[in-house]
């Protein structure tokens, strides 16, 4: 069992196939080089994680997770030929990269007579499993959204008390010792399977809410997901991100009778947003840096040196507007960012700064510690309105309006950004300048 994007073992189908008819599992995780391109929260991150998914196998089995380091292409066909593994099983992986990397492995099992079993994914559909009655894919969320429900998705898989794991004698010759844990600067929470179970559980759990009702986090969830000085949000990104719980086990704890505006639903809306955005990225791969419209590739972007300042004043939150310079420096002390406060900055760069989204969506993967390709740089695009749904003449978002909006009392602002400078710009004046450089772009192509 080849574990990537899934570091748990309860509901993972592809531990349970590896495991049947009494079949001897080999449970392995190979550090691929390519993690060097990971922020130090995150490399920390899936450390823990690791070292967490280590101790509930050990805890079962008695024998350690075999870590091997190096090229998957090369390490995983040399790892079943030394264990005489017959198949390697994953979780199917639906990236650009992990669909070459595992095309490559694929091609050097069989020539050694051995198979790639790939069964269920992150996502409680597939990707490619959603589309329009002529069998293309969506570019639109809402449709997406309505398709998504009616296909649906499996119930939570078992637990794997039955599988019977590979002596630790025979792992022991084989590991390596798992990478340094680099220092985050940053404090992390609790990762793993039972982390990720235990925040679920308080995001469902009913509480005391402030107008005297009892109601769970779910239930209060579209009433106060907006509002980042509120624990108004499941927290649950970090765990959907490295797998150590499948989104079809957070679906199965909701009640999704209710109507549209209740929680549950519009909880559940967010793990379509998930779905839908690993589906562009699936079907329209050049988009993990590429805009998806490309047409939007003439529009006027800085990068100058002057451009540089301006982007490394955003970076640090010393744009002088309260909640952007809030939302950059909770990245940076926190490893996360609320997502309400997420779109704003976004906006911000793009729209105010005039700078190429991809700049953000970098410095996004380098410090967020749920950092997902496929929901980052779509997100950004949204944002940018160079990707799906796109709205570009409206989505513009006026920095102070937000604040007003979604932090009336400061306290977000308050906590995270107390001393911001004064701004560094007119939103107005770069507002109207946004605008300009659409419609030049815009007539330049007629």
């Amino acid at each position: 069992m080849w574990f990537r994007r899934d570091l748990r073992l309860g509901d993972l189908p592809a531990l349970l196939a590896a495991g049947v008819n009494g079949n001897e599992v080999v449970p392995v995780f190979v550090v691929d080089p390519t993690f060097a391109a990971s922020g130090a929260p995150r490399l920390a991150y899936l450390h823990d994680v690791l070292t967490a998914l280590d101790s509930s196998i050990r805890e079962r089995s008695g024998a350690p997770l075999l870590i091997a380091h190096g090229d998957p292409v090369t390490v995983i066909p040399a790892l079943a030929a030394r264990l005489d593994a017959g198949s390697v099983f994953v979780s199917r992986d639906y990236s650009p990269y992990g669909r070459r990397r595992d095309a490559a492995v694929v091609a050097a099992l069989r020539a050694d007579g051995r198979t790639l079993q790939g069964v269920g994914s992150p996502y409680a559909v597939d990707p490619g499993g959603v589309l329009k009655g002529d069998g293309t894919p969506y570019k639109v969320f809402t449709p997406f959204s309505k398709v998504w429900r009616s296909v649906g998705w499996a119930a939570p898989h078992g637990d794997p008390d039955e599988i019977r794991w590979t002596p630790a004698s025979v792992i022991a010759d084989v590991t390596e010792p798992l990478f340094g844990r680099p220092d985050p600067g940053i404090d992390l929470p609790a990762a793993g399977e039972a982390a990720a179970h235990q925040r679920l559980g308080a995001f469902l759990e009913f509480a005391s809410a402030a107008d005297g009702t009892m109601r769970s986090g779910v239930e209060a969830y579209n009433d106060v997901r907006d509002r980042p000085s509120l624990a108004g949000t499941s927290q649950l990104s970090r765990d959907l991100k490295w797998g150590t719980i499948h989104p079809r086990t957070v679906l199965s704890d909701l009640d999704l009778s209710g109507a549209k505006d209740d929680g549950p639903m519009v909880f559940s809306s967010e793990l379509a947003w998930r779905d839908f955005y690993a589906d562009v990225l699936f079907t329209q791969p050049h988009t993990a840096w590429k805009n998806l419209n490309p047409k939007y590739d003439a529009m006027q972007v800085d990068t100058g040196a002057v451009a540089r300042l301006k982007f490394d004043r955003w970076c640090v939150g010393q744009t002088g507007f309260g909640i952007v310079d809030a939302g950059m420096r909770q990245l940076a002390t926190t490893g996360w960012m609320h997502n309400r406060v997420r779109m704003i900055v976004a906006s911000f760069l793009v729209k105010d700064l005039h700078l190429p989204w991809q700049w953000g969506a970098r410095w996004f993967m380098q410090h967020l510690i749920d950092g997902d390709i496929a929901s980052n740089n779509h997100g950004w695009q949204w944002t940018a309105g160079t990707g799906t749904d796109a709205s570009p003449y409206f989505r513009v978002f006026n920095p102070s309006t937000q604040e007003n909006r979604y932090d009336p009392s400061g306290e977000y602002v308050q906590q995270w950004a107390p001393d911001s400078p004064g701004q560094m710009v007119d939103h107005g004046t770069e507002r109207d300048e946004a605008l300009r450089r659409l419609k030049a772009m815009n007539s330049a192509l007629k």
